[in-house]
């Protein structure tokens, strides 16, 4: 493709992006669909040029402002991360001498709003949270995450996957946490591989693999996936399980859920039952009250620990936002509970970094639930063979950050009913 063109479409796609009116994601899909002709060198350059823009939104509109032209090209330019000849091939002579010009400017030197680059409500909600460590989780956050994967130990060894993909020229390291777990730097086409198309991996971040070891599901139990969306979860939830017992996926959303029947139909587990519910009250979960081992929920949060993969979380969120959030959590960790039977467990997690999502609910649901116990959050990763399990928890509960773990940013509580 002409480098004109390529340089027109990458300004069209941040028009649509910077609308923020979807996720960025399920934009840049759709642009690709209308835009079949693309192949995947140009796919890749158009879809992390836009997410670049995303990270670094801030700095890159105050650098902007000293050229001329539209504003989303400029912002293409700066953000561009494809081939920079190819590149400087598209600009006029006036547009390479304010890419040089910017490219002289000291960042470091710049406000600190330019260079954390977010709103300032998730700065001054962060800051005081991390003190020392809130610039090397923006350095971490502000870059792409490298791909996770979870080896489906119900039909997979981890050794013999590792050796598979590195048969297939692709470097995956075992997770410095998770025994489940393989990491991978860059994106391969893992779709056209017999690992993946067998079911014998998915994708998922090693994170999100240690919130389902905390569920510590056991073969022949009945397990709840409370709000399993897509069903990364429901699936390590099964494999765990051996592939028996009964596990229910519940979820308000048909199409999330019409999203888990082909991996679901991969990962070759048969004790997986998706059922899409009107809200919490649905009857047919007031039917299962009192009789389930484990139940874990993932709940609905701003999303901010995936900063990582979706930056366009810090524009779309705000406070009143996450207010709104706050009695939804608590609503369905209450209806989640009644499910549970004595002695069961209960797991509450997020992929948020806030306070007011995590241990805000977890506090008030222990202080009005009294027969319920928390469990020592370590002691259970330890049980499932989960390494330096103690560098994971703060306090009572899980608290992973991308800058200390390499992961996206969870937290979990854990309960035990009483009898």
């Amino acid at each position: 493709m002409h480098p004109n063109a390529l340089i027109e479409h990458a300004t069209e796609l941040l028009h649509r992006v910077l609308r923020f009116d979807k996720p960025a994601d399920a934009v840049v899909s759709d642009f690709f669909r209308e835009h079949r002709e693309f192949g995947p060198r140009e796919r890749a350059t158009l879809a992390e040029t836009a997410f670049d823009v995303l990270r670094q939104r801030l700095l890159y509109q105050h650098l902007a402002q000293s050229g001329s032209g539209e504003m989303e090209r400029r912002l293409a330019i700066l953000g561009w991360h494809g081939n920079a000849g190819f590149l400087r091939a598209a600009l006029s002579d006036a547009e390479r001498a304010w890419l040089d010009r910017v490219g002289q400017i000291d960042r470091a030197s710049l406000p600190e709003k330019l260079r954390h680059n977010l709103p300032d409500w998730l700065a001054e909600t962060l800051q005081p949270q991390l003190g020392d460590e809130f610039w090397p989780w923006v350095e971490r956050v502000s870059a792409p995450a490298p791909l996770d994967l979870r080896v489906n130990t119900w039909q997979a060894d981890r050794n013999a996957v590792q050796a598979e993909l590195a048969a297939a020229g692709i470097d995956a390291q075992p997770t410095p946490y998770s025994p489940i777990g393989l990491r991978i730097d860059g994106k391969p086409a893992l779709q056209k591989l017999d690992v993946f198309k067998r079911g014998a991996v998915e994708v998922q971040d090693e994170g999100s693999q240690l919130l389902v070891m905390l569920t510590g599901a056991r073969r022949g139990e009945m397990v709840v996936d409370f709000c399993a969306g897509a069903g990364g979860k429901t699936l390590a939830l099964g494999a765990q399980m051996r592939n028996t017992g009964r596990l229910y996926a519940f979820d308000v959303s048909g199409h999330r859920l019409a999203a888990l029947k082909p991996r679901l139909a991969r990962s070759g587990l048969s004790n997986v039952y998706p059922v899409q519910i009107a809200h919490e009250r649905d009857d047919r979960i007031q039917r299962l009250a009192g009789k389930i081992d484990r139940v874990l929920v993932d709940a609905p949060c701003s999303g901010l620990g995936t900063l990582r993969r979706n930056p366009d979380l810090k524009w779309r969120q705000s406070p009143e936002g996450i207010a709104d959030m706050r009695p939804k959590q608590a609503a369905i960790l209450k209806a989640a509970a009644r499910l549970v039977k004595p002695g069961g467990r209960l797991v509450y997690a997020t992929c948020s970094p806030l306070e007011a999502e995590d241990e805000d609910v977890a506090r008030e649901f222990a202080e009005s639930h009294p027969n319920w116990a928390a469990l020592p959050v370590s002691s259970l990763l330890e049980a499932a063979h989960v390494a330096a399990a103690q560098t994971l928890v703060a306090g009572e509960y899980l608290r992973l950050w991308p800058h200390r773990h390499g992961t996206d940013g969870f937290f979990a509580a854990v309960w035990q009913k009483g009898g």
